[in-house]
């Protein structure tokens, strides 16, 4: 009897050498025509400055092609005796002007209603986690629309791990009040508005997928639920937008220890072995506020690298 599972083996086996000696030999011309240098090969590297300019033209445009209805909520193309957005007051319309990597940007803000938060809480922080819903929208080279995705569900996000339009939009919203019964999660007068997005602060020159193309202006519906105040995303007991300690107002870049991670990721920030947390001699809950070594009195404890006291 022939083993026709061995036959088969050796036939695949062969097709295989056959496969690899194609393509090293495909490759090897492939290399050959580069030149085999790195050298020899340049990239441009992209205009991101150039880019910004055009978006910002272009979002002019489209500001002045759409005006806000209030019936339905939505957007629509321009009318006769309608007030185009880009003509809207400086309190329905905010402007907010952000730089990113040393390139100018400018955030649209359509603010519907600000938010009337029960509990009362304040305005999220650029480091906050937020309760939303929300509806993406493409802004097309000759101002159409489309959607792109649509999120009926409240979810929980944080304002530092989103795209930054994101980031600096959502702070010009509050949120509402709780009104769950045992349905759904409900709230009442939370923040509602767009976000319209320059591509440099959303994916930038290199797109998400298939569903937002390179150098793609986006808009957002959204409605802001509840934030959680303080955020701490580390759990170290300083709230992350304290993690600052060059006083800039973007934790990002502040990294005391010098080990590659944030001061608000980092749950040893002086990197001295003990915990930030466990660095609160007077016990209350907040490291922010311990200050024990006389050679450097206005130097917090949990960023003292020469001064270690643990709680435990």
């Amino acid at each position: 009897m022939v083993n026709l599972h061995h036959k088969n083996y050796d036939i695949i086996m062969i097709m295989n050498k056959i496969k690899y000696i194609i393509t090293f030999t495909l490759l090897s011309v492939f290399l050959y025509a580069c030149g085999g240098s790195d050298n020899d090969i340049e990239v441009t590297p992209f205009d991101t400055e150039a880019q910004a300019l055009i978006d910002g033209d272009s979002l002019t445009k489209f500001l002045s092609n759409y005006y806000y209805d209030t019936n339905i909520d939505s957007l629509k193309p321009i009318e006769p005796g309608k007030t185009a957005l880009i003509n809207e007051s400086a309190d329905k319309l905010k402007r907010i002007n952000v730089t990113e990597n040393d390139i100018n940007y400018t955030l649209y803000v359509y603010v519907n209603n600000v938010g009337t938060p029960e509990p009362m809480k304040g305005f999220p922080t650029v480091m906050d986690s937020i309760l939303v819903t929300y509806q993406g929208q493409k802004i097309a080279r000759t101002d159409s629309l489309s959607t792109f995705e649509t999120r009926r569900t409240p979810v929980w996000l944080n304002l530092n791990a989103v795209i930054r339009g994101w980031t600096y939009g959502f702070p010009n919203f509050k949120g509402g009040k709780n009104v769950t019964a045992n349905g759904p999660i409900t709230y009442e007068n939370g923040g509602k508005g767009l976000l319209i997005i320059p591509s440099g602060l959303a994916y930038g020159n290199f797109g998400s997928g298939i569903a937002i193309g390179a150098n793609q202006n986006l808009l957002f519906y959204i409605n802001l639920f509840d934030i959680v105040e303080d955020t701490d995303v580390d759990n170290d007991n300083v709230p992350s937008i304290f993690e600052d300690p060059d006083g800039d107002g973007d934790p990002r870049n502040d990294d005391s220890d010098s080990d590659g991670i944030p001061n608000y990721a980092d749950t040893d920030d002086d990197g001295d072995g003990v915990l930030t947390k466990f660095e609160d001699k007077n016990l209350d809950g907040n490291p922010r506020n311990d200050f024990n070594d006389p050679n450097n009195p206005t130097l917090p404890d949990y960023l003292n690298f020469k001064f270690r006291f643990s709680k435990q």
